[in-house]
């Protein structure tokens, strides 16, 4: 036992590192483009049912999971998405493949290559999205003077098609979804290749983070609600999952490696603003200070190009104080890296934070008088005489 900032006594948050890794490549696994998330809505559903953790499902299959604390009145939350990048059929071609409008923001240079299964009404077929002109043996150097974009490939079916018809009659048709294979690769160095880390990497993190909390017995001093949103990736993710009884929700997700960012590879990264703007301060800060006083290793950064669940949820009218902690991914929304070490920071933090006191005890009211609003520091004011 060790105290944290608030002088709460705290539970060693000791996790299961093989439960987390098995279940992160299985849910990687499980295709789950923005609009088909059925079966992943499943397979997490059923874990929970296993851990005896009571939740419900939105009509669409936004899952909020509860684990009671010692009192009711202010709950947090912990949100992560099971939806992916994708694609949809968008013309069956004369020549036997099929042209793809992408689900989510993604550039077709990564698409290139990657291996696919098409969701047909006749079921799955198998696939691969090639560049127009693909072999340099037909073509020459125009393989590599072709312009990158959704325009300029398809996929080549695994199927006898060489014209529209012969798609037609396989089954094929215009709003077929299209997963794109995830391919993991963790290696002896603990560093996992693979797409989709984003952000089944933080699905895995909370399944990992409730198994602890409950076959630990964790005493939490609120309740805390366990959100998997399912259409994160076009910007709709927590607009109906988040309720009133919420006033605190930090949301774990991937956090942008590159050569001008701040993010952590590993450790976890306390987000200060995305492209919708800053987030909570006082809850931001608390993380932060989390972080220090129990020697988790963060960093943190600013996101320019990047939306996450807080932003939907505030935009749908919720009034809760929003947080995001990202572990590193670098390449993201490609073909993804990241090192285990930063999962288990920010699995870590997520686990010192339920078990911290909530970040004010006036929130639980939506209206209150300003007495017990907080202050934000500000330096004395000089006067400037005239």
């Amino acid at each position: 036992m060790k105290k944290t900032i608030n002088d709460q006594c705290i539970q060693n948050v000791d996790l299961d590192y093989a439960y987390l890794t098995k279940h992160l490549i299985n849910l990687l696994n499980i295709p789950s483009p923005s609009g088909y998330t059925d079966q992943i809505v499943h397979y997490v559903g059923d874990e929970l049912q296993k851990l005896d953790i009571p939740f419900h499902v939105t009509r669409r299959g936004a899952i909020r999971a509860t684990i009671k604390g010692r009192h009711h009145d202010l709950d947090r939350a912990i949100a992560v998405h099971l939806d992916t990048l994708g694609a949809m059929v968008k013309h069956l071609k004369k020549n036997g493949r099929l042209k793809i409008a992408p689900i989510g923001t993604w550039s077709s240079r990564f698409a290139e290559g990657a291996r696919v299964t098409i969701f047909t009404g006749q079921g799955p077929f198998r696939g691969t999205i090639l560049p127009l002109k693909a072999s340099g043996h037909a073509y020459g150097d125009e393989i590599d003077t072709q312009k990158i974009d959704w325009d300029h490939i398809e996929i080549r079916v695994d199927e006898k098609c060489r014209s529209k018809q012969d798609l037609v009659q396989a089954g094929f048709d215009i709003g077929d979804f299209v997963a794109v294979d995830a391919a993991p690769e963790l290696t002896p160095n603990c560093f996992l290749n693979a797409r989709h880390i984003d952000d089944k990497g933080g699905v895995a993190i909370l399944m990992t983070l409730a198994k602890w909390i409950v076959e630990k017995k964790v005493v939490m001093p609120v309740d805390c609600h366990l959100i998997f949103t399912i259409l994160e990736e076009v910007g709709y993710g927590a607009t109906a999952v988040i309720q009133n009884d919420v006033v605190e929700m930090v949301i774990i997700d991937n956090a942008t490696v590159a050569p001008d960012q701040n993010s952590s590879e590993y450790g976890a990264t306390i987000a200060m603003m995305d492209h919708d703007g800053p987030f909570d301060y006082h809850l931001t800060h608390k993380l932060i200070n989390l972080c220090v006083e129990n020697q988790i290793t963060y960093s943190r950064d600013i996101f320019n190009y990047y939306k996450s669940d807080a932003a939907s949820a505030i935009q749908a009218g919720n009034d809760t104080r929003t947080a995001l902690v990202g572990f590193g991914v670098d390449g993201s929304h490609g073909y993804e890296r990241v090192h285990t070490s930063s999962l288990l920071s920010v699995a870590t933090l997520m686990g010192v934070y339920v078990q911290s006191m909530p970040t004010f005890a006036r929130d639980k009211d939506n209206l209150a008088p300003l007495k017990g609003f907080p202050h934000q520091p500000v330096r004395d004011l000089i006067q400037i005489n005239t």
